[in-house]
């Protein structure tokens, strides 16, 4: 039989045996974890000291120069920067991967490398596949993402390959124009209106713009002589009350004839009248339809509007009477609120109670909140449904080459730019009968730099009044420059 000494030091080997094993497996969680967290930070304290030294030493590199890069160009200028270069996107593709894959190595070599012998290896093992996943996961969502990113801009552009880019596009341009389009084209309505004309004027130098809102009734738009239909038009689109400036899209689509080897004449008619009528040379054109309008302020989470005037929903005007659908009344009420994609599109388009430059007043008020309040945590979760419905939805003749530069200059417009307003109501003009040198010389003062004193010039539109000034009403039109935030 064993002696009592002997009895003593078996227990005490088991002791030590179960006070290594507890002390093994801190050390196995406790590092594998790190590794999971740092790639290759928790192989520092192993054998394997100089491949965890090479992974964090890389990681923390790589995180360094995006860190500066953003730094450098600001945070939204440099993630539009990356998201509308193809080649960028596919090498972030390939980055996204190889990285995810390498942080797994260590934790899985962390994980073999610290794992103590005796009971528990099937939970070790699970618990290094589950920091594998926490890894795995959220890469293949970025690649995901990614890919659908790069999808989108080649749909947009209709290209697949991506030029390239200008080192300065510029360089010789004090001011860029683009025209943005709401349209309410759709499977229930024939042809194309453009429900929705703004131009945004911006200094390519400062990121500030103006934002010039043109009525869908304007009569005898004029047609530029470049165009074909200032054959049929010498004196402008004049018919009479039916010849209004939404339908020019749909009168140079049913003249194709006069359009060889134009795939979008109504875009182009569009583009060259609204130019004409402001005196502007409009650079680019972005047409976003109602469905893609309603998806967009969906995926932001909705937005946060202060009504100023009560507008219906599910609404028409029949004979000066305001008729709901399915005889159910729906209102958005005036003061601060939230509005999902249906109620924003109600809000910006319902003519029945309103006039056209009321409605003009809150599309503009709904543009600047879009551009304000957009969530990138939303967009990104609701990123893969909005994609689906931007390709079908949205379109514009902006070169891949260009991209980087609009993005650039979006950026710069969000961070440090002013955003303000110059409505064409009928304070402006008659729309029946419109003065277009008036029209032009307003534009001409409103992008002109302004005065350094505060005094205004009484040739030059001048801001709205301050809060102890008073304001127009909501409905009350006015044709001076005005900062959005304060009509809205």
């Amino acid at each position: 039989m064993p002696s009592h000494d002997e009895l003593d030091d078996a227990h005490g080997d088991e002791h030590d045996d179960a006070y290594d094993g507890r002390e093994g497996d801190r050390r196995f969680f406790g590092l594998t974890a790190l590794s999971t967290l740092l790639p290759g930070a928790g192989l520092i304290a192993t054998r394997r000291r100089s491949v965890g030294l090479v992974l964090l030493l890389g990681a923390l590199l790589v995180g360094a120069l995006f860190v500066f890069y953003a730094w450098r160009k600001g945070f939204v200028t440099a993630a539009l920067d990356f998201a509308v270069r193809p080649r960028v996107l596919v090498g972030l593709v390939v980055a996204t991967i190889v990285g995810a894959l390498l942080w797994c190595a260590g934790i899985l070599l962390t994980a073999r490398e610290t794992s103590p012998r005796g009971p528990g290896a099937g939970w070790r093992g699970a618990f290094a596949a589950v920091c594998c996943l926490l890894v795995l996961v959220p890469a293949a969502t970025a690649v995901r993402y990614l890919t659908i990113q790069r999808d989108v801009i080649s749909v947009l552009t209709n290209s697949g390959v991506e030029p390239e880019a200008e080192a300065n596009a510029w360089a010789d341009k004090p001011r860029v124009n683009i025209l943005l389009l709401g349209s309410d084209a759709g499977d229930d309505r024939v042809g194309v209106r453009t429900d929705s004309m703004m131009v945004a004027s911006i200094d390519t130098s400062s990121g500030d713009a103006v934002l010039f809102g043109l009525p869908r009734n304007l009569e005898f738009a004029p047609i530029p002589s470049s165009n074909p239909l200032s054959k049929l038009y010498p004196n402008g689109y004049n018919c009479g009350d039916e010849c209004l400036l939404n339908g020019v899209w749909t009168l140079a689509t049913d003249r194709p004839d006069l359009f060889p080897g134009d795939a979008n004449p109504g875009l182009t008619t569009t583009r060259d009248v609204i130019g004409e009528i402001l005196g502007l040379e409009i650079d680019r054109t972005l047409v976003v339809n109602l469905q893609g309008f309603r998806a967009l302020v969906d995926a932001m989470g909705g937005v946060d509007i202060n009504v100023k005037e009560r507008v219906c929903v599910d609404c028409k005007l029949v004979n000066g009477r305001i008729v709901f659908a399915r005889g159910v009344e729906k209102w958005i009420e005036t003061g601060e609120q939230h509005l999902n994609g249906n109620l924003a599109l109600w809000y910006a388009r319902s003519r029945a109670g309103s006039d056209d430059f009321s409605r003009m007043r809150r599309q503009r008020c709904v543009t600047g909140a879009i551009l304000s309040q957009a969530n990138p945590v939303e967009l990104l979760r609701n990123y893969p449904d909005l994609a689906s419905v931007v390709k079908d939805n949205v379109s514009i003749d902006i070169p891949q080459a260009e991209l980087p530069a609009w993005a650039e200059l979006v950026g710069t417009l969000q961070e440090k730019g002013s955003i303000r307003s110059l409505p064409i109501t009928n304070k402006v003009v008659n729309v029946a009968d419109p003065d277009y040198d008036k029209i032009r010389e307003l534009v001409k003062s409103a992008i002109a730099p302004q005065p350094a004193s505060s005094a205004p010039s009484t040739a030059t539109p001048v801001p709205s009044p301050s809060p102890s000034q008073g304001s127009p009403s909501p409905s009350e039109p006015t044709d001076k420059v005005e900062d959005l935030n304060t009509i809205c």
